[in-house]
């Protein structure tokens, strides 16, 4: 057959002579187009709180039943609606904000598209119950996927109810895919703060399975902070405010010494819009340059007022991104605002002195030397003064020290080569072998309080100590979690603290967990905890500051993976809970986490994927001596 007939046939194939282009049921489109503006019940809170603020509320109060999925009703007293408004706010595109495409450039309201409640209605079951405030009597009106149930008047207060019902109930695909309840509530008190934070002079107040979580008052930006995270959250922040003819940048920045390892605590509200914006936050960042520890992130709450002529919001259905005019002006002014607040309030970077290596923590003169020269004159002495020997006989080697001596010789095998990993490991050719690398292990020196280095048969091995104790940390949390018991060490006063109401519900839901490892944690109030007791082999100092690392680390976990949610405790745990780089460790506490490290099952990489230790072979050594 010619392939002209063949190309002719398979035309006709793909775009037979029938027509077959038509119109979607009007169902089946609200649903699509639903789907681009509510994508979980955060986005239905998103939306109606927003219409409370351009309502002219001075009272929000937002009620959700398990996290959202069955309920999500917002209750403000603005202005209310008529009959018809009522009716036709559930249209498509009738909206009350613009008129003509130019308002699209002065828009300063938070909605603007006329596709919220439409969507709403499309995929819930809504009750809606409005009055004006010169009426005497209200509309009520129920809807269900678009169709108009009921629609009569109604006794209600001034303002407007709307209750959002079996949210997905008519697209059970897409109600699948809606996360645990615990990750639903986090994001609808994620969106409640962002609204909250925007609009300081409006009262809030959020209910969950009708617990209150949050009853904020009015009053001014800072209050507000301190209303939604936590009190301490006064003394930790300071007040930007830089001001020109084009651009109004103020709010506040957190000091550094308070920054987390989540991004969480980041807000960028232009025109009192909430948005996301990589680029203004580098500008952020970039002000505390050489200020912030390594991975941390600084918290603040920014407001950028500029004329809605210079940025285009029409940008994206949820409203998150920004065009700007003029990027550059935006960026340099955000960065120096910043940079500014921090140098007023003397938040400056300082100079690290390191302690004198003579010193120890608590100030007194150390018995222990701590340069190489002190460490050799000191061995040397010692061996002269007792006359050093190795014994002649040692006792047999116990199951945990001979998984050492593997290890160890596994160490030997792979000295700079990762591919080497995977070779087999010979067996020990005598007991002497096994004596000569216990002895030759344990004679461990740190270095700039970071790593540990010990000698091995054919070089050294440099351990960096805080992956290695996470490492260590690691696998002893998950057995545990596993045997569901652990001793704990009551503690003689016990510490109480406060964390937000966000942080606090991840706290109750790894509470359990938690315990079982040892940790006696009581609730205590609203947001308030109680610690009366630790596991007996975390170090002791500041509790409270470990379990909010703990909880911070929680969360940044489940953001970027995938882990279990015993997975990602005992990881978190793990690293909150790790000897942290900067301390100085005494020859035994080195002997010993060296010992646990290698009797680990996997020695080579801390949970977060970082090496535990390298090697160096002497031959190494030899090469980087040599004349070039």
């Amino acid at each position: 057959m010619k392939q002209a007939e063949l190309n002719h046939r398979a035309i006709h194939y793909v775009y037979p002579r029938m027509d077959i282009i038509r119109l979607l049921p009007d169902n089946i489109a609200n649903q699509i187009a639903a789907g681009e503006v509510i994508q979980r019940p955060a986005s239905a809170v998103k939306e109606l709180l927003e219409n409370s603020i351009d309502a002219g509320a001075t009272h929000i109060k937002l009620i959700v039943k398990q996290a959202g999925k069955s309920l999500v009703q917002v209750i403000d007293n603005g202005c209310g609606m008529s009959e018809t408004d009522s009716r036709m706010c559930f249209e498509k595109h009738a909206t009350s904000k613009i008129r003509a495409a130019e308002d699209l450039f002065n828009i300063r309201t938070m909605g603007f598209r006329g596709e919220a409640m439409a969507s709403i209605a499309a995929i819930a079951q809504v009750e809606m119950k409005t009055r004006l405030h010169n009426e005497q009597l209200g509309t009520l009106l129920e809807i269900e996927g678009m169709k108009v149930l009921k629609q009569e008047p109604c006794q209600t207060p001034e303002g407007t109810s709307i209750a959002v019902k079996n949210l997905f109930y008519n697209v059970p695909a897409r109600r699948n895919f809606l996360k645990s309840d615990s990750v639903e509530l986090k994001n609808i008190i994620e969106e409640f703060q962002r609204v909250a934070l925007a609009h300081p002079k409006t009262g809030f107040q959020l209910f969950s399975n009708d617990y209150e979580m949050f009853h904020l008052k009015p009053g001014n930006l800072k209050q507000r902070i301190v209303q939604l995270f936590g009190d301490n959250y006064a003394e930790k922040i300071v007040p930007v405010e830089e001001k020109s003819y084009a651009l109004h940048v103020y709010g506040f920045v957190g000091k550094p010494e308070f920054s987390k390892k989540t991004r969480g605590e980041q807000y960028v509200f232009v025109n009192n819009r909430y948005i996301k914006s990589p680029y203004l936050n580098h500008a952020v960042t970039n002000a505390f340059d050489q200020m912030l520890p390594k991975e941390n992130f600084p918290f603040y709450v920014l407001f950028l007022d500029i004329d809605p002529a210079k940025i285009d919001v029409n940008v994206h259905p949820a409203k998150h991104e920004i065009k700007f005019e003029d990027e550059k002006l935006v960026y340099t002014f955000v960065n120096l605002g910043v940079k500014h607040a921090l140098g007023a309030y003397s938040v400056t970077p300082t100079l690290d002195f390191e302690q004198e290596s003579h010193l120890n923590t608590a100030g007194a003169f150390d018995t222990q030397p701590r340069t190489w020269l002190e460490i050799t004159q000191h061995a040397v002495q010692q061996k002269e003064a007792k006359k050093f020997a190795p014994p002649s006989n040692f006792e047999p080697l116990t199951k945990r020290e001979e998984n050492n001596a593997k290890n160890w010789e596994k160490a030997f095998d792979i000295v700079g080569s990762g591919s080497r990993q995977q070779h087999e490991i010979q067996s020990f050719e005598s007991e002497h072998r096994e004596q000569e690398i216990a002895k030759e292990a344990f004679i461990p020196v740190q270095i700039h309080k970071r790593y540990i280095i010990s000698q091995i048969k054919s070089g050294f091995i440099l351990i960096d100590q805080q992956a290695a104790h996470e490492r260590i940390l690691f696998e002893r949390y998950l057995k545990l979690l596993e045997k569901k018991r652990h001793d704990s060490q009551r503690q003689l006063f016990p510490q109480s603290f406060e964390l937000s109401v966000a942080d606090a519900q991840i706290l109750k839901e790894i509470m359990p967990d938690i315990n079982n490892l040892g940790f006696d944690i009581q609730e205590f109030g609203k947001n308030s905890f109680v610690i009366h007791g630790f596991p007996a082999d975390v170090l002791q100092g500041d509790e409270r500051k470990m379990i909010e690392e703990l909880v911070e680390q929680f969360k940044m976990n489940a953001s970027v993976s995938k882990l279990g949610k015993r997975e990602n405790l005992a990881k978190s745990l793990a690293y909150s809970s790790a000897i942290k780089t900067g301390r100085a460790l005494s020859a035994e506490e080195m002997r010993t986490m060296i010992d646990e490290l290698f009797a680990c099952e996997n020695a080579y990489t801390a949970p977060n994927g970082r090496l535990t230790f390298i090697t160096l072979s002497n031959d190494e050594l030899e090469k980087r001596f040599e004349n070039r």
